[in-house]
């Protein structure tokens, strides 16, 4: 999904399918470990903006990503935050259509 995404969004490269799924792997780890430590200490901004500012949160999962993987680069935030909405309306898609087929 990233590579396909990194295709059509201009300002995200990816070099090859290996560092496409090392991307997918470095932010499924930030997700898990780092992403809920930043939405617990930024609570109140979160709520206070009604939950929009996960998306910001988001966009910061993908700068980070940039910084870890070799190979993937995001040229700016709003890049980044685009790409975190696109990837997150394709995988609901995805999660979506194959609970249809079960």
């Amino acid at each position: 999904m990233v590579l396909i995404i990194a295709q059509l969004l201009p300002g995200v490269f990816v070099a090859n399918i290996t560092t496409s799924f090392l991307v997918a792997i470095v932010l499924s780890l930030l997700n898990i470990f780092i992403k809920p430590l930043i939405i617990i200490f930024t609570l109140p901004i979160t709520v206070f903006s009604l939950g929009l500012f996960l998306l910001v949160i988001n966009a910061l999962m993908i700068i980070t990503c940039d910084y870890i993987v070799g190979g993937f680069d995001v040229i700016s935030f709003w890049v980044a935050l685009l790409f975190s909405v696109i990837l997150s309306l394709s995988q609901s898609l995805i999660f979506s259509i194959s609970k249809i087929n079960k």
